[in-house]
């Protein structure tokens, strides 16, 4: 059997937070939340950056079987988080700098982003808007990884904490920075707390389609992926044209297993915005859950082509071309991941595969040792060690003698 695996790390969106994964213990249910990913994926059944192949089964002749490949990883607190700005659209002096600081900030020109927030707020001691604004750029400039309880115990992240919390003393009724509080929460891996300051920020702005986004993240990350997909759903009908909103309702539809419709979402998302190498590998682990690696493999060829460094996309794709027949890409692409990421699970389980539907056990279960070896817990692996086991088993006893009745 095969399963695509979900990618470790997310392109920057332009508009909206990336999409984060969060430990199965958030929820105390694997099947209810997404898995804790590092730099080498494991694959659920319910969990979901992007597109992912991880390969089940060392030998069947239909890798896929009756599984479908496991959603990309679920969304998580951006580095960047990129509202549509903080300038509230008034001809003040203040708002004047928060416009330039948003415009700064949306191109990564962090140091001028900065500038202009800091003289927003000597402008506007009162007004909590510029003080979220440097909170995001000091995040941004951080090296704090913004995975969901990727740092619990940041002096870093609990500081940008306290200055949220002293923004929002100046205006308790300041939707952003309930939403930056959420992200910083979700970073310490306070999932309740988090989201708690994303439903405050929702009630307070309700029709403004980051705040119900950011939302729909943290219920997403934390394994609430019905809930979430209430949100998401909201944030897209709100923002249409955004291909952000859509990566991010997609993903919902996927963890709740509703694929035909995470691949109309992740379509459309593609046509928005042709060059991005997360969307086109969205939309190919979409068509590999449907079982349709013909519609797979130009998605992530496209996605290898614009982000060939990305070793997941290479393993995705070795992935389609196995479900495709095409073994000897299969594991040219295979060996290419491993070696982009040796620590990338999924190539070496991959190239296990594929070594073993070519007859070479012992290459085989070398692959999947190393995938075991990176992850003692990873039941792909197991069972592939064992399924490869009985095959060497059935292989050295010979054919069954011959009936002699």
């Amino acid at each position: 059997r095969a399963r695509p695996a979900a990618d470790a790390t997310a392109a920057a969106p332009t508009a909206t937070p990336l999409v984060m994964r969060s430990p199965a213990s958030a929820q105390g249910s694997a099947s209810a939340a997404p898995q804790a990913l590092g730099g080498a994926p494991k694959c659920a059944k319910a969990s979901v950056d992007s597109s992912c192949a991880e390969t089940k089964g060392a030998a069947t002749s239909e890798p896929a079987g009756a599984e479908s490949p496991a959603p990309p990883a679920a969304p998580s607190p951006s580095a960047k988080p990129a509202q549509t700005g903080l300038s509230r659209g008034t001809s003040e002096p203040a708002d004047a700098e928060l416009a330039a600081a948003d415009r700064a900030y949306q191109t990564d020109d962090l140091p001028n982003a900065k500038a202009h927030y800091e003289k927003a707020r000597r402008l506007a001691p009162k007004d909590p808007a510029p003080q979220i604004g440097l909170v995001r750029v000091a995040l941004a400039d951080s090296d704090v990884p913004t995975d969901f309880a990727a740092a619990p115990k940041s002096a870093r992240i609990q500081a940008l904490l306290r200055n949220v919390d002293a923004a929002l003393k100046l205006d308790a009724s300041y939707a952003p920075g309930y939403v930056e509080r959420g992200r910083l929460l979700l970073i310490l891996g306070s999932a309740p707390e988090a989201l708690s300051a994303l439903d405050q920020a929702q009630k307070l702005a309700p029709d403004d389609a980051e705040t119900q986004s950011a939302l729909g993240v943290a219920l997403l990350a934390t394994g609430k992926s019905a809930e979430a997909l209430t949100r998401l759903r909201r944030a897209s009908d709100l923002d249409p044209d955004n291909p952000e909103r859509l990566t991010n309702l997609g993903t919902a539809f996927l963890i709740q297993g509703e694929v035909t419709e995470a691949v109309r979402v992740f379509s459309r998302a593609v046509q928005m915005a042709p060059s991005d190498a997360r969307l086109h590998g969205d939309l190919g682990a979409a068509y590999l859950a449907l079982n349709q690696p013909a519609k797979a493999l130009p998605e992530l060829d496209r996605a290898v082509a614009l982000a060939p460094e990305r070793a997941t996309f290479v393993s995705n794709l070795s992935y389609a071309y196995f479900l495709a027949g095409q073994l000897g890409a299969a594991e040219t692409t295979a060996t290419k991941a491993s070696v982009l990421d040796p620590k990338l699970g999924s190539a070496w389980i991959n190239l296990g595969t594929v070594l073993a539907k070519k007859g070479d056990l012992v290459g085989a279960e070398r692959a999947y040792q190393r995938a075991l070896a990176l992850d003692p817990s990873d039941p792909r692996a197991k069972a592939n060690l064992a399924e490869l086991s009985d095959l060497k088993r059935a292989k050295a006893a010979g054919p069954p003698a011959p009936d002699k009745r």
